[in-house]
């Protein structure tokens, strides 16, 4: 899977399923960094738990780091970017400042 398949599909389901495809909400920046900032909490409360109890809730965890990529998509479609294009930016960015050779 690319980023570009990524984007395609959030694209397609936003336009076929709810709550996708309230056109307020597809306005909202707001809701898709709220969006965002939901997740982030999850995925935060499952690392905590898992090393507060001593559990192992990886693939929970790995699933809310799904939910945190694909909700950036959406906000990054919803701007006019494209999640690729900023990654490679921001990582090329860090590796200028870093003085690393290591691009994307």
């Amino acid at each position: 899977m690319t980023f570009e398949e990524l984007r395609n599909a959030d694209i397609e389901r936003q336009e076929t399923v709810g709550p996708f495809n309230s056109v307020a909400k597809l306005q909202s920046l707001l809701y898709w960094t709220t969006a965002i900032a939901g997740e982030c909490g999850e995925l935060c409360n499952l690392v905590k738990k898992q090393v507060r109890d001593e559990k192992d809730l990886s693939a929970d965890i790995g699933k809310e780091i799904a939910d945190v990529v694909i909700y950036a998509d959406l906000l990054a479609t919803r701007m006019g970017f494209r999640l690729e294009d900023l990654v490679r930016l921001k990582f090329n960015e860090v590796s200028d400042r870093r003085g690393s050779k290591i691009k994307l």
